[in-house]
């Protein structure tokens, strides 16, 4: 999905819709259901031949009591195409513009013009450097015949033009001038003002004096003719201050009534603009976000790739913002002292969550992801129990794609590299988590280092001493700065980590999250050749074991690193021919279970304190690739499940010393995640949790008998609106606190959501 709008709601109009623009080709018109808070697809259009990358709506209905709402989209086909939105809720295409060949719209605005609204305005923009601006003519009794006719072509721009936006210049006079602000990626923002009156009267708004001859052709005037008046569009203003890319520029009207612009930069800085009551310059009132000093070359040390859009609240108090990182930026408007403050906002992963893992007290929550981040959320007890991302342990320059605990405070993960990395948490996060959530799960030695920076252009995170907030070194060579810290180097004032920056009341900040909060790796695991597919760390924290993508024998082995020498314990593992996609410790590490590609199955005993042998293993577990695997809990016996693309998920039992198949559930899809809940829920059932390829989740009831049978007694399938719009990567149980009999699960999806649900069975 690209683009969203909300349509203007109708007079006494109780349902609110939605439009949204994807990469799919199409447009979806969605309705609120006020009573559940989710969205109903009503209609979907495919008239567009390529991705959508914009939709604007009249949210100032010119007509009065319309009974039609105007929008328009623009596609990478090189089209913009209009719409009319009827009362009964169905669109219907009323106008297709062709742009010139090689011209893709980016940016299109509507606004009514006129006095007596019989009139709108359209401006397009994109991958040239001029705008665009078209006008229609519309009556009140049929608006499907409104056609955009191209009126004029404003210059002045020297690259890309990302974002438009109109604004009436005195909202309670419907025939007044308007604004239009153009941000571009030549770093600049033009102001065009689009007046309600002949050329000359614009001259005398503009206080341009004829007699001097000033007109040149970067202020031309350019004439309109919409609905039997004329009107003009002549430039305002230029906006200097970004150093990079704008993205968008919209407007906002406070509640003292000041016109504000609010503009979004790859420089990642927001700005806000406001015209000088006394000599009309547009000056800068506020720049929020990052300062140019503190900028780093990797997201580990500042640079968070630039801010992609900003938006107003609907009454000017707050702003926010999106950057590459996912994670919402939000600073709130403070009155009595004038000044903008930010406040934190929502994170999340960019791409797909491929690996969680909670924390032995379910405490926490680490995540891996494709978006080369691991993150570590947890409950903010001052937020009444909300989730937040509490750290940001590793920022990598690999797709991640497993994790798992070895200690309270340390954890290993596999990514797209032939090696696995441990990390162990500092001290500064350590106590700001605890501050934050009330545990003390992860405070557990003094002799841990105090924080961790990620050197530019590394991919190992240092551990490095925090630095008070007097201190200023930023004036020293780097030789001084080296020794300050004992050893470890500090390349620039944006890799320090100030003491101030953790001692916060609230979730850390995004600036925060991504250069204050890494922890510092301990080790390095190596041995495989190819990109790590999976691991597992056994509930005692002694041993780890790994896998990496594999098309032959030689590769699809099982690698066992014990970890008080961090060595690995030969020979490895055989048993697989091709990837193996999951391993998994009996709840008493008795057994390694692991499940490939090559559909089948092996369970390994273990001998001696680190060592494990082949006991079993079934080549015909399945008719297609082997997906997940899960123990169930001690309690039940040595039972496991397994699960795959042949839509099956499969019990196996131990009998007479080997495992048997035991019962066999069918799915209707490909079965991608499954987890046992931790312990027996009573009267020998089994909780396990099953996610799917198209999303749907749902819980079966296993029923252990006496003489060690399993049967299914029941499958409770979640509600379709809990189900994920792409395939369930992982499920992992959140294990019992004291105290609290809640079943939570974790569900990492290909969508980019984490998601924990209560269930109640």
């Amino acid at each position: 999905m690209r683009t969203v709008r909300f349509l203007p709601r109708l007079p006494n109009e109780e349902v609110v819709y939605l439009i949204s623009g994807s990469d799919d080709h199409s447009l979806k018109l969605w309705s609120l259901d006020a009573n559940s808070g989710t969205f109903l697809c009503l209609q979907t259009l495919k008239e567009h031949t390529a991705p959508v990358n914009c939709i604007t709506v009249l949210n100032d209905q010119p007509l009065s009591e319309p009974k039609t709402r105007i929008l328009v989209s623009g596609a990478a086909d090189a089209t913009v195409k209009v719409w009319a939105l009827s009362a009964a809720g169905v669109v219907t295409l009323l106008q297709t513009i062709q742009t010139t060949k090689g011209y893709l719209p980016l940016a299109v605005a509507l606004s009514p013009l006129g006095e007596d609204g019989k009139a709108i305005i359209l401006a397009v923009a994109g991958t040239t450097s001029a705008v665009q601006v078209f006008t229609a003519d519309t009556t009140a009794t049929d608006v499907t015949r409104t056609s955009f006719v191209l009126q004029a072509t404003l210059p002045g721009h020297e690259n890309w033009v990302r974002s438009l936006d109109f604004v009436r210049e005195k909202p309670d006079t419907l025939g007044g001038d308007l604004l239009l602000a153009s941000a571009s990626q030549d770093k600049y923002i033009r102001i065009w003002r689009v007046h309600h009156g002949s050329a000359l009267s614009a001259l005398g708004v503009l206080g341009v004096d004829m007699t001097a001859n000033s007109l040149t052709p970067g202020n031309k005037i350019h004439k309109l003719n919409a609905g039997g008046e004329k009107h003009c569009v002549m430039f305002e203003a230029l906006l200097l201050g970004h150093e990079d890319w704008i993205y968008t520029a919209r407007w906002s009207r406070a509640g003292d009534g000041r016109l504000r612009l609010l503009s979004s930069s790859a420089d990642n800085s927001l700005s806000i603009w406001e015209s000088d009551e006394e000599s009309g310059i547009w000056i800068t009132v506020a720049r929020l976000g990052e300062v140019s000093r503190e900028k780093g070359a990797t997201t580990a040390t500042g640079s968070i790739g630039g801010f992609w859009t900003g938006m107003w609240s609907p009454d000017g108090t707050t702003v926010i913002t999106l950057g590459r990182t996912g994670s919402w930026r939000r600073w709130d408007y403070d009155m009595k002292e004038d000044e903008w403050k930010q406040n934190f906002a929502v994170t999340g992963h960019t791409r797909a969550v491929t690996g969680i893992s909670w924390s032995r007290d379910g405490a926490y929550l680490l995540s891996t992801s494709s978006d080369q981040t691991t993150r570590l959320h947890g409950e903010w007890t001052a937020g009444n129990g909300t989730w937040h991302e509490m750290s940001r342990p590793q920022i990598h320059g690999y797709d991640l794609n497993c994790i798992s605990w070895l200690t309270a405070t340390t954890f290993v993960s596999g990514a797209d590299e032939k090696l696995m990395r441990v990390f162990t948490e500092p001290k500064a996060v350590a106590h700001m988590v605890q501050r934050l959530t009330l545990s003390n799960s992860l405070l557990d030695s003094l002799s841990l280092p105090d924080a961790a920076n990620m050197p530019v252009l590394g991919l190992s995170n240092k551990a490095i001493d925090v630095v008070d907030d007097g201190a200023d070194f930023s004036a020293l060579p780097s030789t001084d700065l080296h020794s300050l810290n004992a050893g470890h180097a500090v390349l620039d004032p944006a890799s320090m980590v100030r003491r101030s920056a953790l001692e916060i009341d609230h979730p850390p900040f995004e600036e925060s999250l991504s250069r204050h909060t890494l922890w510092p790796e301990v080790e390095k695991l190596y041995g495989h050749g190819y990109e790590l597919s999976c691991l597992s760390a056994s509930h005692d924290g002694k041993l780890v074991a790994s896998a990496c993508r594999a098309s032959s024998i030689n590769h699809a082995v099982i690698r066992l690193f014990e970890t008080t020498r961090w060595t690995e314990v030969k020979p490895p593992l055989t048993a697989h021919s091709l990837t193996v996609t999951r391993l998994r410790f009996s709840p008493d590490d008795r057994y390694l279970l692991s499940v490939g590609r090559d559909r089948q199955w092996a369970v390994f005993k273990r001998e001696g304190e680190t060592g494990y042998k082949l006991r079993q293993a079934s080549q015909k577990g399945h008719t297609r690739m082997i997906l997940d695997a899960a123990w169930a809990p001690a309690g039940a016996g040595d039972v496991f499940a397994t699960a795959g693309r042949d839509k099956q998920v499969r019990i196996w039992l131990r009998k007479g010393g080997d495992f048997v198949l035991g019962l066999t559930v069918a799915q209707e899809h490909p079965i991608t995640a499954l987890d046992f809940w931790p312990e027996m829920a009573g009267d020998g059932m089994l909780l396990l949790a099953v996610g799917t390829e198209i999303g749907r989740l749902l819980v079966l009831t296993l029923k252990v008998e006496e003489d060690g049978e399993v049967s299914a007694a029941m499958t409770v399938t979640l509600s379709e609106d809990l189900w994920l719009p792409k395939a369930v990567m992982q499920l992992a149980w959140r294990p019992r606190r004291d105290g609290k009999d809640d079943k939570e699960l974790a569900i990492a999806g290909e969508d980019g959501s984490l998601r924990i649900y209560s269930i109640a069975c």
